[in-house]
Protein backbone atom coordinates (compact mmCIF):
# COMPACT_ATOMS: atom_id res chain seq x y z
CA UNK A 1 0.00 0.00 0.00
CA UNK A 2 1.17 3.52 -0.82
CA UNK A 3 2.07 5.54 2.28
CA UNK A 4 0.32 8.90 2.08
CA UNK A 5 2.33 12.06 2.65
CA UNK A 6 1.16 14.83 4.94
CA UNK A 7 0.18 16.89 1.89
CA UNK A 8 -1.89 14.01 0.52
CA UNK A 9 -3.59 13.45 3.86
CA UNK A 10 -4.62 17.10 3.78
CA UNK A 11 -5.64 17.24 0.10
CA UNK A 12 -7.77 14.10 0.30
CA UNK A 13 -9.04 14.60 3.86
CA UNK A 14 -12.72 14.67 2.84
CA UNK A 15 -12.30 11.38 1.01
CA UNK A 16 -10.44 9.81 3.91
CA UNK A 17 -13.14 10.82 6.40
CA UNK A 18 -15.55 8.48 4.62
CA UNK A 19 -15.43 5.01 6.24
CA UNK A 20 -15.85 3.43 2.78
CA UNK A 21 -12.64 5.11 1.64
CA UNK A 22 -10.35 5.80 4.62
CA UNK A 23 -6.57 5.87 4.12
CA UNK A 24 -6.51 2.44 2.50
CA UNK A 25 -9.06 3.43 -0.13
CA UNK A 26 -7.26 6.67 -0.88
CA UNK A 27 -4.02 4.76 -1.32
CA UNK A 28 -5.88 2.47 -3.74
CA UNK A 29 -7.01 5.46 -5.81
CA UNK A 30 -3.48 6.86 -5.88
CA UNK A 31 -2.22 3.53 -7.20
CA UNK A 32 -4.95 3.20 -9.85
CA UNK A 33 -4.63 3.68 -13.60
CA UNK A 34 -7.77 4.67 -15.52
CA UNK A 35 -8.13 5.20 -19.27
CA UNK A 36 -10.59 7.93 -20.29
CA UNK A 37 -11.71 7.50 -23.90
CA UNK A 38 -13.28 10.71 -25.13
CA UNK A 39 -12.16 14.06 -23.69
CA UNK A 40 -15.30 16.03 -24.47
CA UNK A 41 -18.58 16.77 -22.74
CA UNK A 42 -18.71 13.58 -20.71
CA UNK A 43 -14.95 13.20 -20.38
CA UNK A 44 -14.65 16.70 -18.87
CA UNK A 45 -16.43 15.97 -15.54
CA UNK A 46 -14.98 12.46 -15.48
CA UNK A 47 -11.45 13.88 -15.70
CA UNK A 48 -12.18 16.67 -13.22
CA UNK A 49 -13.50 14.39 -10.51
CA UNK A 50 -11.03 11.53 -11.01
CA UNK A 51 -8.05 13.91 -10.94
CA UNK A 52 -9.46 15.73 -7.92
CA UNK A 53 -10.10 12.43 -6.14
CA UNK A 54 -6.47 11.41 -6.59
CA UNK A 55 -6.62 8.66 -9.19
CA UNK A 56 -2.90 8.34 -9.68
CA UNK A 57 -2.60 7.78 -13.43
CA UNK A 58 -5.00 8.93 -16.16
CA UNK A 59 -4.55 7.89 -19.79
CA UNK A 60 -6.49 10.20 -22.11
CA UNK A 61 -7.56 9.06 -25.58
CA UNK A 62 -9.07 11.45 -28.16
CA UNK A 63 -8.09 12.46 -31.70
CA UNK A 64 -10.05 15.72 -31.75
CA UNK A 65 -9.01 19.35 -31.24
CA UNK A 66 -10.75 22.02 -29.18
CA UNK A 67 -13.34 24.01 -31.16
CA UNK A 68 -15.40 27.00 -30.11
CA UNK A 69 -18.59 24.92 -30.30
CA UNK A 70 -17.18 22.60 -27.61
CA UNK A 71 -16.94 25.30 -24.96
CA UNK A 72 -20.66 25.33 -24.14
CA UNK A 73 -20.28 21.98 -22.37
CA UNK A 74 -16.67 20.71 -22.42
CA UNK A 75 -15.68 22.63 -19.33
CA UNK A 76 -12.06 21.55 -18.96
CA UNK A 77 -11.26 23.45 -22.18
CA UNK A 78 -11.34 27.23 -22.64
CA UNK A 79 -11.11 29.86 -25.35
CA UNK A 80 -7.32 30.06 -25.20
CA UNK A 81 -7.06 26.38 -26.18
CA UNK A 82 -9.08 26.48 -29.37
CA UNK A 83 -7.22 24.57 -32.08
CA UNK A 84 -5.04 22.42 -29.82
CA UNK A 85 -5.49 18.72 -29.16
CA UNK A 86 -8.14 18.00 -26.54
CA UNK A 87 -5.84 15.57 -24.75
CA UNK A 88 -3.17 18.27 -24.44
CA UNK A 89 -5.74 20.76 -23.17
CA UNK A 90 -7.00 18.19 -20.65
CA UNK A 91 -3.46 17.40 -19.53
CA UNK A 92 -2.85 21.10 -18.82
CA UNK A 93 -6.09 21.24 -16.84
CA UNK A 94 -5.11 18.23 -14.72
CA UNK A 95 -1.69 19.72 -13.99
CA UNK A 96 -3.34 22.89 -12.70
CA UNK A 97 -5.85 20.96 -10.60
CA UNK A 98 -3.67 18.18 -9.19
CA UNK A 99 -0.02 18.15 -10.32
CA UNK A 100 0.75 14.79 -8.72
CA UNK A 101 -1.57 12.90 -11.11
CA UNK A 102 0.40 11.17 -13.87
CA UNK A 103 -1.11 11.82 -17.29
CA UNK A 104 -0.54 9.89 -20.50
CA UNK A 105 -2.03 11.40 -23.65
CA UNK A 106 -2.95 9.66 -26.88
CA UNK A 107 -4.04 12.12 -29.59
CA UNK A 108 -5.62 9.37 -31.64
CA UNK A 109 -8.83 7.42 -31.79
CA UNK A 110 -8.98 3.99 -30.19
CA UNK A 111 -8.48 1.35 -32.91
CA UNK A 112 -7.99 -2.38 -33.14
CA UNK A 113 -4.31 -1.65 -33.89
CA UNK A 114 -3.52 0.61 -30.93
CA UNK A 115 -6.02 -0.53 -28.29
CA UNK A 116 -3.88 -3.20 -26.65
CA UNK A 117 -0.96 -0.80 -26.21
CA UNK A 118 -3.12 2.06 -24.92
CA UNK A 119 -4.94 -0.14 -22.41
CA UNK A 120 -1.84 -1.97 -21.16
CA UNK A 121 -1.68 -1.96 -17.35
CA UNK A 122 -4.99 -0.05 -17.09
CA UNK A 123 -7.25 -0.94 -14.14
CA UNK A 124 -10.46 0.43 -15.63
CA UNK A 125 -11.75 2.08 -18.81
CA UNK A 126 -14.38 4.83 -18.93
CA UNK A 127 -15.78 5.88 -22.29
CA UNK A 128 -17.92 8.84 -23.27
CA UNK A 129 -17.45 9.18 -27.02
CA UNK A 130 -20.39 10.01 -29.29
CA UNK A 131 -19.97 7.09 -31.67
CA UNK A 132 -20.81 3.45 -31.19
CA UNK A 133 -17.83 2.06 -33.11
CA UNK A 134 -15.41 3.15 -30.36
CA UNK A 135 -17.73 1.79 -27.67
CA UNK A 136 -17.92 -1.63 -29.30
CA UNK A 137 -14.15 -1.65 -29.65
CA UNK A 138 -13.58 -0.64 -26.02
CA UNK A 139 -16.07 -3.29 -24.97
CA UNK A 140 -14.17 -5.99 -26.86
CA UNK A 141 -10.78 -4.98 -25.46
CA UNK A 142 -12.09 -4.72 -21.92
CA UNK A 143 -13.70 -8.14 -22.16
CA UNK A 144 -10.52 -9.72 -23.45
CA UNK A 145 -8.33 -8.02 -20.85
CA UNK A 146 -10.90 -8.45 -18.05
CA UNK A 147 -10.88 -4.71 -17.35
CA UNK A 148 -14.03 -3.10 -15.92
CA UNK A 149 -15.77 -0.67 -18.28
CA UNK A 150 -17.96 2.34 -17.47
CA UNK A 151 -19.99 3.72 -20.38
CA UNK A 152 -22.10 6.88 -20.47
CA UNK A 153 -24.00 8.75 -23.14
CA UNK A 154 -25.98 11.99 -23.35
CA UNK A 155 -27.98 13.70 -26.07
CA UNK A 156 -30.47 16.54 -25.97
CA UNK A 157 -31.86 16.54 -22.44
CA UNK A 158 -31.36 12.88 -21.56
CA UNK A 159 -28.54 10.53 -20.65
CA UNK A 160 -27.66 7.05 -19.48
CA UNK A 161 -24.90 5.14 -17.70
CA UNK A 162 -24.01 1.47 -17.26
CA UNK A 163 -20.97 -0.47 -16.07
CA UNK A 164 -19.52 -3.83 -17.04
CA UNK A 165 -17.56 -6.19 -14.82
CA UNK A 166 -15.56 -8.49 -17.06
CA UNK A 167 -13.78 -10.16 -14.16
CA UNK A 168 -16.97 -12.13 -13.51
CA UNK A 169 -18.07 -15.00 -15.70
CA UNK A 170 -21.30 -14.65 -17.67
CA UNK A 171 -21.48 -10.91 -17.10
CA UNK A 172 -23.27 -8.95 -19.86
CA UNK A 173 -21.24 -6.70 -22.14
CA UNK A 174 -22.03 -3.48 -24.01
CA UNK A 175 -23.03 -5.40 -27.12
CA UNK A 176 -25.48 -7.46 -25.06
CA UNK A 177 -27.16 -4.17 -24.17
CA UNK A 178 -26.84 -2.59 -27.62
CA UNK A 179 -26.51 -5.19 -30.40
CA UNK A 180 -24.76 -3.95 -33.51
CA UNK A 181 -27.19 -2.70 -36.12
CA UNK A 182 -29.63 -1.41 -33.50
CA UNK A 183 -27.55 1.59 -32.42
CA UNK A 184 -28.59 5.15 -33.19
CA UNK A 185 -26.24 7.47 -35.05
CA UNK A 186 -27.26 10.70 -33.27
CA UNK A 187 -24.50 12.95 -31.97
CA UNK A 188 -24.30 16.23 -30.07
CA UNK A 189 -23.16 17.89 -33.30
CA UNK A 190 -26.34 16.86 -35.11
CA UNK A 191 -28.92 16.82 -32.32
CA UNK A 192 -27.57 19.21 -29.67
CA UNK A 193 -27.20 18.75 -25.92
CA UNK A 194 -27.47 20.91 -22.82
CA UNK A 195 -24.22 21.37 -20.92
CA UNK A 196 -25.58 20.43 -17.47
CA UNK A 197 -26.86 17.16 -18.92
CA UNK A 198 -23.40 15.93 -19.89
CA UNK A 199 -22.09 17.37 -16.60
CA UNK A 200 -24.54 15.28 -14.60
CA UNK A 201 -24.03 12.07 -16.56
CA UNK A 202 -20.25 12.51 -16.53
CA UNK A 203 -20.30 12.99 -12.76
CA UNK A 204 -22.20 9.73 -12.36
CA UNK A 205 -19.64 8.00 -14.59
CA UNK A 206 -16.82 9.30 -12.37
CA UNK A 207 -18.67 8.05 -9.30
CA UNK A 208 -19.04 4.62 -10.88
CA UNK A 209 -15.29 4.54 -11.55
CA UNK A 210 -14.48 5.32 -7.93
CA UNK A 211 -17.00 2.79 -6.61
CA UNK A 212 -15.56 0.04 -8.80
CA UNK A 213 -11.94 0.84 -7.95
CA UNK A 214 -12.72 0.81 -4.23
CA UNK A 215 -15.24 -2.08 -4.31
CA UNK A 216 -17.88 -0.01 -2.54
CA UNK A 217 -21.63 0.33 -3.02
CA UNK A 218 -23.48 -1.25 -5.92
CA UNK A 219 -22.09 -0.29 -9.34
CA UNK A 220 -24.37 -0.41 -12.36
CA UNK A 221 -23.35 -3.93 -13.39
CA UNK A 222 -26.21 -5.44 -15.39
CA UNK A 223 -28.21 -2.25 -14.88
CA UNK A 224 -28.86 0.73 -17.15
CA UNK A 225 -29.51 4.07 -15.43
CA UNK A 226 -31.43 6.56 -17.58
CA UNK A 227 -32.31 10.20 -16.94
CA UNK A 228 -34.81 12.54 -18.57
CA UNK A 229 -33.71 16.00 -17.44
CA UNK A 230 -36.89 17.69 -18.67
CA UNK A 231 -38.98 16.05 -15.95
CA UNK A 232 -36.14 14.94 -13.64
CA UNK A 233 -37.09 11.31 -14.09
CA UNK A 234 -34.54 8.61 -13.22
CA UNK A 235 -35.14 4.98 -14.14
CA UNK A 236 -33.07 1.80 -13.79
CA UNK A 237 -33.46 -1.22 -16.07
CA UNK A 238 -31.93 -4.65 -15.43
CA UNK A 239 -30.44 -6.63 -18.31
CA UNK A 240 -28.52 -9.87 -18.69
CA UNK A 241 -26.07 -11.50 -21.04
CA UNK A 242 -27.47 -11.96 -24.53
CA UNK A 243 -27.56 -15.61 -25.51
CA UNK A 244 -26.09 -15.10 -28.99
CA UNK A 245 -23.94 -12.02 -28.37
CA UNK A 246 -21.02 -12.25 -30.84
CA UNK A 247 -18.68 -10.28 -28.57
CA UNK A 248 -19.23 -12.67 -25.67
CA UNK A 249 -18.64 -15.77 -27.78
CA UNK A 250 -16.08 -14.80 -30.43
CA UNK A 251 -12.31 -14.89 -30.06
CA UNK A 252 -10.05 -11.82 -29.73
CA UNK A 253 -9.49 -9.16 -32.38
Amino acid sequence: MIALTDDQLLRYARNILLPEVDVIGQATLLASHVAVIGVGGLGSPVIQYLAAAGVGHLSLVDDDVVEVTNLQRQIIHDTSQIGIAKVASAQAFIRRLNPEVQVSINAEALTSANGAAILQDVDLVVIGTDNFASRYLANTFCQQLQIPLVSGAAIGTSGQVSSFDFARQATPCFECLYPKGQDEQLSCASAGVLGPVVGTIGSIMALEVIKILLHIGQPLFGRLLTWDARVMDWQTFNYGRAKNCPCCTETPL
